[in-house]
């Protein structure tokens, strides 16, 4: 007697079609949204020429990605039997709860849009924010992203941004004005400042973007700090540094005070006042 091989019952194969659906679906949705991200960093780099363009790209690219993932969860609830129309009145439902219910995301959401649309800052600019100074990397609906001195990248709450310090070129210069002791040349104090600034620079290159240079300076060449006007018994030498924002401390203690200990030791009447600091922000 031939026995018939057993059917696979009808439902389980459809409940099997809907499992592979829902699996490629899901990792479909993965796949577009990764691609998402690829281009859009793709299309940034080479426009941060241009920040806002940058800036709008950016939030177009998170927009798609919410988009994406709202859809596809709404397509696997469907294969699962979920009325496609009731998941998105309940959504928006849901949406308009969170909304009134949590002011914080709505603040985060008006104050980004504000970033976004006007000329507060851009993608690539050198700011300070909430107490943060970096580069802006990205402007988003929730968040603004900097990154710091150290390369770490730092979330900040729109809500929490009240006020933008923008930096014109993105660095500080500061100024070092060296008395020169009695009895030395200004062309062997210069070149013992200069050693120590390069050491100093060495260890701190992070905060420091280029090499110490002198800068003219001496008899009649003007007060410390750019003041006009002659000055003839004051001979000094000017050490130019070109800072990362929010990092002047490490001038005002470290570098200054290394430079004021050696001159101690050629001169004990060396003071702290003879080594004036002053930038400018450009």
């Amino acid at each position: 007697m031939i026995q018939e091989p057993l059917a696979t019952p009808v439902g389980d194969e459809t409940d099997l079609v809907r499992l592979a659906v829902i699996a490629v679906g899901a990792v479909a949705a993965h796949v577009v949204v990764r691609v998402v991200k690829r281009t859009a960093d793709r299309w940034l780099t080479p426009r941060r020429r241009h920040p806002k363009l940058a800036t709008v790209l950016s939030l177009l690219a998170s927009a798609a990605t919410f988009v994406i993932w709202f859809v596809a969860l709404g397509l696997l609830l469907g294969e699962l039997g979920v009325d496609l129309t009731a998941y998105f009145a309940t959504a928006t439902v849901i949406g308009l709860a969170v909304g009134f219910g949590s002011q914080g995301l709505v603040q985060d959401v008006v104050i980004g849009l504000t970033l976004i649309f006007s000329d507060a800052m851009d993608i690539g600019d050198m700011v300070e924010v909430s107490g943060q100074v970096g580069q802006v990397e990205r402007i988003g609906l929730r968040f603004t992203t900097l990154t710091n001195f150290l390369g770490q990248t730092v979330f900040i709450p729109n809500r929490n941004i009240a006020v933008v310090g923008r930096y014109r070129r993105g660095v500080v210069r500061a100024y070092l004005d060296v008395q020169v002791p009695e009895g030395r040349s200004p062309q062997a104090t210069g070149e013992e400042v200069l050693a120590i600034a390069r050491a100093f620079r060495a260890q701190h290159a992070a905060a420091i973007l280029d090499e110490p240079v002198l800068v003219e300076g001496g008899p009649g060449a003007g007060a410390p700090g750019g003041a006009p006007g002659p000055v003839p018994a004051w001979r000094f030498v000017r050490l130019k540094l070109r800072l990362w924002p929010g990092q002047q401390a490490l001038v005002e203690t470290t570098l200054r005070q290394r430079i004021v200990a050696h001159m101690k030791t050629v001169d004990e009447k060396y003071a702290d006042w003879m080594v004036p600091v002053t930038y400018r922000v450009t």
